[in-house]
């Protein structure tokens, strides 16, 4: 729908319209027919499971028998009788393929499954984020059991390793602030620690069920290769490698993608964008492909901004997605893209995109052919320039420098991990050079930056640790840092008991700052005197400012108006009184900021990027 006169806001669309699968399994149904069951992800959550025969193409869209909430599988297990199970958003699920249909549901501690498996006795066991939690399902007899929280920490636990031996005892391995296995027997509910407290570093271990009964892992494949074998609620460290090998249940993590039927074919291909299952037949070895079905109202939108060539940009997922919107043609494109494009930004004649994980850079060229990445191939477009992990695995920022070469970017660490730093990347001298949190502020990450006519630049950071990491820091700070020399020039927790720093812009106007914190508390800095000269709790009057990993809340017009992207109101700055004035309600809450393109603000809804006409002549700027 192309922008008109007479309507302020428009909806341009889905801007990938695909679903991600968050577990795939091959089975049968209840005629013995192989069908296939993905659970299905969009911008919503999980939102259904999908039933697909093989053979006709054939689907059977079930929606989700409980609320979603935003949340979706990132574990699920096809039981040795043929039902498959998932756990999220505080609900034990099974469904049945025999029957179409979801057989049972029960509602549980908070709050998503992070690993699942099955026992000698059919029983199914799930252990949850974030405060290790248990259930269990006996399908025969239709009893379960929520064991509730077994592991107490003040940082959010992944189990991502649950297994059971033939006495009973139940083994989850959790991490990644600091690594842990605990046992627990069911019928006393028993817990016990199998790792001393000074063996427990950043990581996660690993666990597996063994076909001689007994359970074995490691408390940290990746630093310690030695073997434990666990059995009736005790550890004891193995010469070599495990004795028997791992017993087959077919469980995994969101990841999960089980290709095998009971027949013997093989499930070569199941692909959401295509809608296209390929599967190769046992008996005649031949390869066959059918196109199915499924209702997806997209992925959802992980940024947006305005590329060189003048189209709107980002990234999407779940699946990671590239899209581009022409304004003037009304023309979509869209491709497959590098992982997650979490914040992005132009400078020059090119777009820059800070990813997650791994806290990648790549550079866009929109006048050339698009080729996708390829990691070492300098010939890509976009061209992968570098990474800053572990340092900043989960961007929140990349801002571009006046001076036309220099790329900020910001963000929280690697899982477990706490302080993020700043990663600063020279364009003519092709490299960049890495500051870490405690060359800044330690066990702070960086969120917000903008920058002054000086060059140096003011930032604001987050209390929040890297994803499943411990908050050490209390209170989040404003600072000035020179980034050429790295030099950090001041800093001060401006607003007591602040959490982040969501955004912040200058104003050539006025040569002040402008920022956010906390979603509601909009403030405006004196760079100058260093000192806050305006603050407003927005909640009651405008609502929260819109978020996203890479929120982009205040958005510069050509004029030098500032723009301000809340969830349910835009405004602009008023520059002399320094409050803000309402101009527009959405009819969506927009959940991710935008920019200015010929004569609209663009943002995200969701899946939906929309627009809103910034006329002069139709607006009020106080």
């Amino acid at each position: 729908m192309a922008p008109t006169q007479d309507a302020p806001f428009v909806d341009h669309g889905v801007a990938s319209p695909f679903s991600e699968p968050r577990g795939i399994v091959s089975t049968t149904d209840g005629e013995g027919k192989n069908v296939v069951l993905i659970w299905l992800f969009d911008h919503r959550g999980g939102y259904a499971l999908l039933m697909v025969d093989v053979a006709t193409g054939k689907s059977w869209e079930l929606p989700t028998p409980f609320p979603i909430g935003g949340d979706c599988p990132y574990s699920s297990i096809l039981s040795s009788k043929n039902r498959y199970y998932t756990h999220f958003n505080s609900h034990f699920v099974e469904f049945d393929p025999s029957r179409k249909q979801f057989t049972f549901v029960a509602k549980t501690s908070p709050q998503m499954a992070m690993s699942m498996t099955e026992d000698k006795t059919g029983v199914i066991w799930s252990a949850t984020y974030p405060q290790c939690g248990l259930v269990s399902y006996n399908p025969a007899t239709g009893t379960f059991t929520d064991y509730g929280h077994l592991n107490r920490e003040d940082w959010a636990q992944y189990p991502r390793s649950v297994a059971v031996d033939d006495s009973g005892w139940v083994y989850i391995g959790l991490g990644y602030t600091r690594s842990h296995i605990i046992a627990f027997q069911p019928e006393t509910r028993q817990v016990v620690p199998l790792m001393k407290e000074e063996e427990r570093k950043q990581g996660m271990p690993d666990l597996y069920p063994a076909e001689n009964g007994k359970v074995y892992g490691q408390k940290d494949p990746g630093t310690e290769p030695q073997w434990l074998e666990l059995y009736a609620g005790r550890a004891r460290p193995i010469e070599g490698v495990p004795p028997s090998p791992p017993k087959k249940i077919i469980t995994g993590t969101q990841g999960l993608f089980y290709r095998e039927f009971p027949n013997g074919d093989f499930l070569s291909e199941c692909d959401l964008i295509s809608k296209t299952i390929t599967v190769r037949e046992k008996a005649s070895g031949l390869t066959r492909s059918v196109t199915f079905s499924y209702t997806s109202e997209g992925a959802h939108i992980m940024s947006v901004a305005t590329a060189p060539d003048g189209s709107v940009c980002g990234g999407t997922a779940f699946p990671f997605r590239f899209f581009r919107y022409d304004p003037e043609k009304d023309r979509w494109e869209n491709q497959p893209c590098y992982n997650q494009w979490n914040t992005v930004a132009t400078q020059g004649d090119r777009f820059f995109v800070g990813g997650y994980g791994s806290g990648f850079l790549l550079e866009w060229n929109p006048f050339a052919p698009w080729t996708g990445t390829e990691k070492g191939n300098p010939q890509s477009n976009p061209r992968y320039l570098a990474e800053a992990d572990p340092d900043i695995y989960r961007p929140h920022e990349l801002h571009a420098l006046a001076d036309g070469k220099t790329l900020v970017l910001a963000g929280t660490p690697a899982y477990g991990a706490t302080g993020g730093g700043l990663f600063i990347w020279d364009r003519e001298q092709g490299s960049g050079r890495l500051l870490r949190h405690t060359d800044i502020l330690e066990n702070h990450s960086t969120f917000s930056i903008t920058s002054l006519p000086s060059g140096l630049i003011v930032a604001g950071t987050t209390t929040a640790p890297g994803t499943g990491g411990q908050k050490k820091a209390t209170e989040a700070q404003l600072y000035f840092l020179d980034p050429y020399s790295g030099h950090l020039l001041w800093h001060q927790p401006l607003f007591p008991g602040a959490q982040t720093y969501m955004d912040l812009i200058y104003d050539d106007r006025n040569g002040l700052v402008y920022g956010f914190v906390d979603w509601v508390r909009y403030f405006v800095f004196h760079p100058e005197k260093r000192e806050v000269v305006y603050q407003e709790e927005t909640n009651k009057r405008l609502g929260p400012c819109s978020g996203g990993q890479g929120p982009r809340v205040f958005v510069k017009g050509p004029d030098g108006t500032v723009y301000v992207l809340m969830q349910r109101v835009i405004a602009i700055v008023n520059p002399r009184s320094l409050s803000l004035v309402p101009i527009g309600h959405p009819p969506k809450p927009i959940t991710v900021g935008g920019d200015y393109a010929s004569g609209r603000l663009f943002f995200a809804c969701g899946s939906r990027l929309f627009s809103f006409d910034v006329d002069t002549d139709k607006q009020t700027k106080g």
